[in-house]
C-alpha cells in the first residue's frame, strides 16, 4: 500500500508480541517502515519518555517532513487512517 510521501517509522523491540502482531500487519498490507529497535536502549526509550510520556512500546510515527504524528497504542486502524489521511 502506497501511501503519498509519508513515512512510517515504528519503534519496537525484540520479544514484544504486540510488536510482532503490529509489524505482521503491516507487513501483510504491504506497508513499508523503518524500524528503530528500543531493546537494552535505554537512551532511545529516554526519546519516547520525553515525546510521549512513556516508555514502552509498540510506538508509531507517521510524518510527511513537515509534520508527523503517533500512534503510541499499537492500532493499526489508527495507524492506517494517518497514512491515508
Amino acid at each position: 500500500m502506497k501511501m503519498s510521501n509519508k513515512k512510517l517509522v515504528l519503534w519496537n523491540r525484540a520479544g514484544c508480541e504486540s510488536c510482532q502482531q503490529l509489524k505482521a500487519q503491516l507487513a501483510n498490507n504491504g506497508i513499508d517502515y523503518v524500524s528503530i529497535d528500543v531493546e537494552g536502549k535505554n537512551e532511545l526509550r529516554d526519546v519516547l519518555e520525553a515525546k510521549y510520556g512513556i516508555r514502552h512500546v509498540p510506538v508509531a510515527e507517521i510524518g510527511d517532513g513537515e509534520s508527523y504524528a503517533a500512534v503510541t497504542d499499537g492500532s493499526f486502524e489508527k495507524i492506517q487512517a494517518l497514512l491515508q489521511a
